[in-house]
């Protein structure tokens, strides 16, 4: 069953050949955020030694079980990509029909690398590794590159779409993506900072689930409004 079938079977909507490429993207963007904030999830409260108030998610490409959390980052940035090819189709023509693509898919590619490039182990996980920070290698700091260039163009990608549905009137909308943006942008400083508090932490973690659900809302939007179009 494709992404599309998932999500017309949830929504119960068919729609007429020509929009079905699109739709296919977006539906991408639907499922994206869910899948990776679930696997997540499920990974954090079943490796030993992991604690959500202290060890950010990018820790679970390590150890034994590690490959999880990279096929995690990989597929959902895969997904992100389709639905920013989706929503370029989408938006055009108008305001942010070309940056805001552009903004998504650059995020997308920075979780694919993120997965390719892992973070170093460190806080005590997994199991056995430095209790405190570890000395930053070649492929950890393209993890922490690749990460700040994805968040910083998804923070942007916010408050651009947010001024596409300004324009188009849908208040509710527009306030919803630049609310996300703010929130989204505290949260990367505050993690940035390196103060590595517990609240940082799960503040930073708060504002992935809320990025990730900005963007499955945004395209389930985008992707009934495709219907009737």
């Amino acid at each position: 069953m494709t992404a599309r079938q998932v999500v017309t079977a949830a929504t119960g909507e068919r729609c007429d050949p020509a929009t079905s490429v699109t739709r296919t993207l977006l539906a991408y963007g639907v499922i994206a955020g869910p899948i990776y904030v679930l696997v997540s999830v499920i990974e954090g409260l079943t490796r030993e030694g992991f604690d959500f108030s202290r060890h950010a998610w990018s820790l679970l490409a390590n150890g034994d079980l590690g490959w999880i959390h990279v096929a995690d980052l990989v597929v959902s940035g895969l997904m992100t990509i389709a639905f920013a090819v989706g929503l370029g189709r989408c938006l055009r023509p108008g305001r942010g029909a070309i940056w805001a693509p552009r903004l998504v898919g650059v995020y997308g590619a920075s979780m694919v690398a993120a997965g390719a490039f892992r973070a170093d182990p460190a806080l005590g996980f997994p199991v056995g590794a430095p209790a405190g920070a570890a000395e930053v290698t070649w492929h950890g700091t393209l993890h922490l590159v690749s990460g700040g260039i994805g968040f910083a163009c998804l923070i942007v990608a916010c408050f651009v779409v947010g001024s596409r549905f300004a324009r188009e009137g849908r208040g509710g909308w527009a306030a919803f993506s630049r609310a996300t943006g703010v929130l989204f942008l505290a949260g990367f400083a505050g993690i940035a900072s390196g103060g590595g508090s517990v609240w940082i932490n799960l503040a930073f973690t708060a504002a992935i689930v809320l990025v990730c659900a900005w963007i499955s809302a945004v395209a389930l939007h985008l992707y009934r409004r495709t219907a009737h179009n």
